[in-house]
């Protein structure tokens, strides 16, 4: 069996022993739940996030979107473990996610590759630090150009971060995420940093690998467009301090999809209609 056979089979036996864990009366693979998060600052402290409660079933991409300010990150680091919850918590699995773990990878908007490795080699750290012992040197080997081939930067493995483009840059960040074999995948604002087409590229391939893959995403975004294409739900933010969820929007649209057969396509259309109303007019806190 190759090591790429292998994973797959381990990632099947591990996704299906943590839903096996779940609660029968509850069918989400991750659940935040009433979160509320404090920062202490010199007035008192400041709420950032209150009350807020999400479900997200295993495999669906979920992005998150809103004003500058109104929690985005913050939500995404308390799923990854980074913050703790003042109040409330988040359960992946039918286990409270207490501590980050590469069961929950992250791509950052800075690729932050360390400049004196190659690309083969920054994957290489994060493959080395999670499977040290559980792998031959052949099989990290295989595994390190698998997750490079899904990025499509097999070609240039050897390449140090100053030789490449700020898009090759970000696919490598993502081979390295991948790399750490997560079962939720989380990124914030992945593209922000690249021109039009170089982002358009990778909104393809991560749609590409995410449909093969299967993983679970939460992507933080400002770009309307972007989520409309690439999300299975929006999860629109209220506008800080105390954000919270403002609504949802389940996107109906069928999958692989095309973004120039999209454009003219009228529930894409009034699916970004949704979301530039609620950014625009109702953005502010809903009421109790």
């Amino acid at each position: 069996m190759s090591v790429i056979a292998m994973f797959r089979r381990d990632t099947s036996i591990m996704e299906n022993s943590i839903m096996q864990d779940q609660p029968k009366y509850d069918a989400a693979f991750l659940e935040l739940s009433c979160v509320s998060i404090e920062f202490p600052s010199k007035n008192g402290p400041f709420l950032a996030l209150d009350n807020v409660s999400l479900k997200i079933s295993k495999g669906e991409f979920v992005s998150i979107i809103g004003h500058s300010g109104c929690g985005k990150s913050t939500v995404l680091n308390i799923v990854s473990g980074l913050y703790q919850a003042t109040k409330g918590g988040v359960i992946l699995g039918g286990k409270e996610v207490n501590e980050p773990g590469p069961d929950r990878a992250v791509v950052f908007q800075n690729h932050s590759l360390l400049p004196w490795l190659s690309c083969y080699q920054n994957v290489e750290l994060a493959v080395k630090a999670v499977f040290k012992g559980r792998m031959s040197r052949s099989e990290m080997r295989e595994w390190i150009e698998h997750n490079l081939k899904l990025v499509h930067m097999e070609h240039a493995m050897h390449k140090y971060p100053a030789e490449m483009s700020g898009g090759m840059k970000q696919r490598v960040g993502i081979a390295r995420a991948l790399s750490m074999q997560p079962i939720v995948l989380l990124m914030d604002e992945p593209f922000g940093a690249l021109d039009a087409l170089t982002r358009a590229h990778l909104q393809d391939s991560v749609m590409e690998i995410q449909s093969d893959l299967r993983n679970t995403v939460i992507m933080i975004t400002h770009d309307v467009d972007e989520a409309v294409l690439l999300s299975d739900k929006i999860v629109m933010m209220t506008n800080g301090p105390a954000a919270t969820i403002g609504e949802i929007l389940d996107i109906e649209l069928e999958r692989p999809r095309n973004r120039v057969n999209l454009a003219n396509d009228r529930r894409y259309n009034d699916y970004r209609a949704e979301v530039l109303k609620f950014l625009y007019e109702r953005q502010h806190r809903p009421a109790e």
